[in-house]
């Protein structure tokens, strides 16, 4: 499939469109570029979204279509939808209905987009809090409740240990203060920068022993064993990875549905334009061929030529580039001019 198309219009045929006023098609021109900028960002928008969901749920890439055809199925056949845009209706009023329909699925999506990445935040948070250094992440999926001795009189306590000092903290810990277990401490983890040893002592020292430990480079974490909180914090996490999913396939599907519907909107939009330009081109009565071609990039020079010759040789000298000696070269800083209208649409 093709990314790149263009729109062209020639002295043919006879469209269907109301054509207005000079002044309103005049004034109508002005804003078209712009608009079309919007629409054509929106539709890229939400394609880059799809192939973002798409990547990180791993799933495989589904073909977009329009009213369910593929994209140059539906582009190479369009097919004006008079139910939905009728044709006797002002040009202004089409054009700015299709504008407004495009912005609210564009605020549509940034209200989803912005739920989903919440929720994706916070998990992303809790993993780097089991997965970070030992200096900072949760402990509690490390700790077993063998590891911890909590009585009367004595305390557990979690030491994060510089792996290379693992020796001078065994050789050590027992020193730091009075009534420390002998023999106590044990290494429950070890990471690329740290390991994480218990150690016992009296409850009334474990004061004295953070101030030493601390003195010597070694940091007691805060730790508290509770299976309720660890099973709390294991459902709150499961919770979230199931909402994480459900956002994610949500948000894909009607990425998948707005993408055609703003498409759609965009080529007739487009359709709009090009008999906008075609009437302020060529005049009345309306007379051209609208038409869409994917040339190839190597062949894009030829077709150009083709086109021209079937343009009135007059008018095509006239809208020649400045070495070709055209009048009309460089106008309102248009270097790409043509003896007919023509845009080109990117679809990627």
């Amino acid at each position: 499939m093709a990314s790149r198309y263009w729109m062209v219009s020639l002295p043919f045929n006879i469209p269907n469109l109301r054509v207005g006023t000079l002044d309103s098609l005049l004034a109508l021109s002005d804003d078209l570029l712009k608009s079309n900028s919007f629409i054509e960002g929106v539709s890229h928008k939400i394609r880059r979204q799809i192939e973002e969901l798409e990547r990180v749920s791993g799933s495989e890439s589904n073909a977009l279509t329009v009213d369910g055809q593929p994209i140059d199925s539906y582009l190479t056949r369009f097919v004006w939808d008079e139910a939905k845009y009728p044709t006797m209706s002002p040009l202004r009023e089409i054009v700015n209905g299709i504008h407004h329909q495009v912005a609210k699925i564009e605020d549509d999506l940034k209200v989803r987009v912005a739920e989903y990445n919440t929720v994706r935040g916070q998990l992303n948070a809790i993993n780097r809090k089991q997965s970070g250094s030992l200096a900072v992440r949760d402990l509690s999926n490390l700790v077993k409740p063998e590891d911890i001795i909590t009585s009367e009189h004595l305390v557990t306590l979690l030491a994060i240990v510089p792996k290379y000092s693992q020796k001078d903290w065994l050789s050590s810990y027992e020193t730091l203060t009075t009534y420390v277990v002998p023999r106590s401490s044990k290494k429950l983890y070890e990471d690329n920068e740290y390991a994480l040893y218990t150690v016992t002592l009296f409850g009334r020292v474990a004061d004295n022993f953070r101030v030493s430990a601390r003195e010597k480079g070694f940091q007691i974490r805060d730790f508290e064993y509770s299976p309720e909180a660890q099973e709390s914090r294991k459902q709150e996490l499961d919770k979230l990875i199931q909402d994480q999913d459900n956002l994610r396939s949500s948000l894909l599907q009607w990425c998948y549905t707005s993408y055609g519907e703003v498409f759609s909107s965009w080529m007739h939009f487009c359709a709009v334009r090009v008999f906008a330009e075609s009437i302020l081109r060529y005049g009345l009565p309306p007379s051209f061929l609208a038409c869409v071609l994917a040339p190839s990039v190597k062949g894009e020079k030829k077709v150009r030529s083709i086109l021209e010759g079937l343009c009135d040789s007059a008018n095509s000298t006239y809208w020649k580039t400045e070495d070709e000696g055209g009048a009309m070269a460089g106008l309102g800083g248009d270097a790409d001019a043509h003896p007919y209208v023509s845009f080109t649409i990117n679809i990627a």
